[in-house]
């Protein structure tokens, strides 16, 4: 397994997550996207694996005063969230094709 967790330095579940993986020997590789942000690519890849609604953080601080919040269209949907990742519903978890957003140890567990 090639495993890696697009997240956030203080965000909780990025962090129990990286717990969850090292707990069972799982090399990973993480990512601060605030820091190095995911590519275009990166983020189709995850798209196509689990949807443009279920990585935007609604949730988020700055999503209200977002334009992402009155944008209509995937396409330019998903190139304003590749301008502003902290919008981004972290951990996103990556496993070659196979993603998952937020938390989800009963997904990863069938990935071996």
């Amino acid at each position: 397994m090639n495993i890696q967790i697009f997240g956030k330095a203080k965000c909780f579940d990025t962090q129990k997550a990286e717990r969850w993986f090292k707990e069972r020997r799982i090399r990973v590789q993480r990512v601060d996207v605030l820091k190095y942000p995911m590519s275009m690519g990166e983020l189709k890849s995850v798209v196509s694996a689990v949807g443009l609604d279920a990585l935007i953080d609604t949730q988020a601080r700055d999503y209200a005063q977002s334009m992402l919040a009155y944008l209509s269209g995937a396409q330019s949907k998903l190139e304003y969230l590749a301008e502003n990742q902290r919008l981004l519903k972290t951990p996103v978890v990556r496993d070659g094709r196979r993603a998952t957003v937020g938390y989800c140890p009963e997904i990863w567990k069938n990935w071996q």
